[in-house]
């Protein structure tokens, strides 16, 4: 029996995402994936990433390029797919520590391929450095997707899940459009409308989270105002 899709905008539960990028920890690609599912990148600007671009000591990343798919075998770098495109984005510092083990790692691969080594000067690459074709991440977001036992998303969907993230963390609709590189507000907001109720929800919970109590709210009483002082406050 096939797995339903989660929503309208089809994202992960906050659980879900972590239940995938824990299976895909051992995976070379999960650095990739980790980066799109927090910060948002489209496919072709992860692929497309050259490490000029990334500046992990300022915890930064700036999209200039995007990889696009010209046939099945044949591959291009061109522009952002945004006017917002050229753009600052900020990392987390967990995205950081996983990005500064993967530099490490791709120095190790380069000493060790040698000669054979390819230079294409990509943050993420084949294992002989060789820039990466867009459709193999596809491919293997879908397995690794399907070996933990997810609901079917597309892998553009994890973008549409870093949004949800940073909405249930508080952020607002404007600073998601930044995070995005949307050309315009409506567009964030038409595509994210569907989830606030259930971001709106999270954050009321939160805050009701924040008030101490020594009564546990089920064993509180409720109270019956006197019949002359019923509808005073309506």
């Amino acid at each position: 029996m096939s797995l339903p899709r989660p929503s309208r905008v089809m994202v992960w539960t906050p659980e879900q995402t972590g239940t995938f990028l824990d299976h895909a920890a051992d995976h070379p690609l999960y650095p990739l994936l980790h980066l799109m599912a927090f910060r948002g990148l489209r496919r072709g600007e992860a692929c497309g990433l050259v490490w000029p671009n990334l500046d992990l000591a300022g915890a930064s990343l700036t999209v200039r390029e995007n990889c696009v798919k010209i046939t099945y075998r044949e591959i291009e770098d061109g522009d952002p797919k945004s006017d917002a495109g050229d753009d600052t984005i900020p990392l987390d510092s967990g995205t950081v520590t996983v990005l500064k083990a993967h530099h490490r790692r791709q120095d190790e691969s380069r000493a060790e391929w040698g000669q054979a080594w390819q230079e294409s000067g990509k943050v993420f690459t084949r294992e002989d450095g060789s820039a990466l074709h867009p459709d193999h991440v596809t491919d293997a977001f879908a397995r690794l997707a399907y070996g933990a036992g997810l609901p079917p998303i597309r892998l553009h969907d994890l973008r549409h899940g870093a949004a949800t993230l940073m909405l249930a963390g508080g952020a607002d609709m404007k600073l998601v459009q930044a995070m995005l590189r949307h050309s315009s507000f409506a567009i964030t907001a038409d595509t994210y409308t569907s989830v606030l109720p259930e971001v709106a929800r999270e954050a009321a919970e939160a805050a009701a989270a924040l008030v101490p109590r020594k009564i546990p709210t089920l064993e509180a009483r409720p109270s019956v105002l006197p019949a002359s002082s019923q509808g005073e406050e309506e």
